[in-house]
């Protein structure tokens, strides 16, 4: 017998368990069938593992026919060992892994939420969704959306479940994409759960908002600056043109009409809640400080949010798609000096303008504190304009006041083209050198 066969002999030839007729209890066939399931993996491994040395076998044959002197049985015992040990171990490695991704794999997975489709599907404009085309379209990229999360969670769970050995054999073997890698710069190694209670307890304890005088203090603000405004130039177009003066005029005695206003109710109101001694309850001695920072930064922001709201509603009667409230203003077109020019003019009428987004930033700056007023203190709330808001609603009125002056620049301009020389001297003087030249009667006529 030559050396090959003998090798090959060590291994028996797989035989299936033989069949067994028998009265069985369920619990004893649950038994049999998970002891059949064992041998069956037993045998699967064999034969991969048999199929394997067959080709180190093969090998062998081609060494034996380059070098019949050293046939397999001669080779020393360290080389022996790396031609049956080495296989054996790396085919039974893979054996192990492939049954083990198997179970893994066969385990159910979380299925994705309903509620994550609709969302998805919340996202995209109804326009996009409509006729039957698209509704089956839908579908198609819904299935997809399934398909693809499935994948994802079955690969990301065999990732963190088993740990792929390092053969090379199993690379060629098993071909798959690498796992999306994480954003650059986030760190998902801690967790955020301890961190998320404690700025909870933290937020419990020291925001003052959750107070119920703050309720009561946000119910006032709401009642009188719901629908109100500082300045109202809604119906300026029904009372025909104005002039600038006259414009200046009526949006500073707005603005002081406004704070009286506010000042006589709303303000009392606040300071009559915060003479009460339950206006304090729960509040310990050592967070009075805390507590009337947060009233101060309260009415700040509902003073602000006041003159910011009545900023929009000034910019938008200049709106350019929407002409139907802009203001008429009154304009004279004057000679001076041998000059034709508008009065005011432009540069001023646009000043007037803009004039009233300063004097709405200058209103209701002058209202203390709470806990000032209580203490006979001086210091004021920061009820100011923000400065991009001034700056956005100054660049918006400057466009639109361009755009809408065009009108009245091409008219001066007409006139300017067509008796300008009236009254710029063109005419004096084209009369005088007519004159000088003495013409005769028919020149004269």
């Amino acid at each position: 017998t030559s050396s090959k066969r003998t090798l090959r002999t060590l291994f028996r030839p797989p035989a299936l368990p033989p069949p067994v007729v028998s009265e069985e209890s369920p619990s004893q066939r649950k038994l049999l069938a998970y002891h059949k399931g064992k041998e069956e993996q037993k045998i699967i491994n064999q034969i991969l593992i048999d199929r394997a040395l067959e080709v180190y076998y093969i090998d062998m044959d081609e060494r034996e026919e380059r070098n019949a002197a050293s046939p397999i049985t001669e080779l020393p015992s360290t080389v022996r060992k790396y031609f049956f040990i080495k296989p054996l171990k790396i085919l039974s490695f893979q054996a192990e892994y492939f049954f083990l991704k198997n179970c893994v794999q066969s385990r159910p997975m979380v299925p994705i939420q309903q509620q994550w489709l609709r969302s998805m599907l919340a996202m995209v404009p109804q326009s996009l969704m409509e006729g039957r085309d698209r509704e089956l379209l839908t579908e198609d990229l819904l299935k997809e959306i399934v398909r693809d999360y499935e994948k994802s969670m079955q690969r990301c769970v065999l990732r963190r479940a088993l740990v792929k050995p390092d053969i090379k054999e199993l690379d060629k073997l098993e071909e798959e994409a690498p796992l999306p890698s994480l954003p650059l710069g986030l760190d998902f190694s801690s967790t955020w759960r301890n961190s998320y209670i404690k700025a909870k307890n933290q937020i419990n304890s020291t925001l003052r908002i959750l107070h119920p005088t703050m309720k009561a203090l946000l119910d006032f603000g709401y009642t009188a600056f719901f629908n109100f405004l500082v300045v109202d130039f809604s119906s300026c177009r029904l009372k025909g043109p104005i002039d600038c003066r006259s414009l200046k005029t009526d949006a500073s005695l707005s603005c002081s009409k406004a704070e009286d206003k506010i000042t006589t109710t709303w303000y009392q109101r606040v300071l009559g809640l915060f003479s009460q001694p339950e206006s304090l309850d729960g509040v310990k001695l050592d967070q009075l400080e805390s507590f009337y920072n947060c009233v101060a930064v309260l009415i700040s922001n509902q003073l602000k949010e006041l003159l910011q709201r009545t900023t929009e509603v000034f910019v938008k009667l200049f709106d350019l798609e929407d002409r139907r409230r802009l203001p008429i203003f009154k304009m004279d077109l004057t000679l001076e000096e041998n000059r034709m020019e508008f009065y005011p003019s432009l540069q001023d009428l646009e000043e007037a303008i803009l004039f009233v987004v300063d004097c709405i930033g200058q209103t209701l700056q002058n209202f203390q504190k709470v806990d000032a007023w209580l203490m006979g203190g001086t210091e004021t709330l920061d009820a100011e304009l923000p400065a991009h808001t001034v700056q956005w609603a100054k660049s918006t009125l400057g466009e639109s006041i361009r755009d809408n002056l065009e009108g009245p620049k091409q008219h001066f301009k007409g006139y300017v083209e067509n008796y300008g020389w009236l009254v710029d001297g063109t005419a004096e003087e084209r009369i005088n050198t007519f004159i000088a030249e003495q013409p005769s009667f028919d020149e004269y006529t």
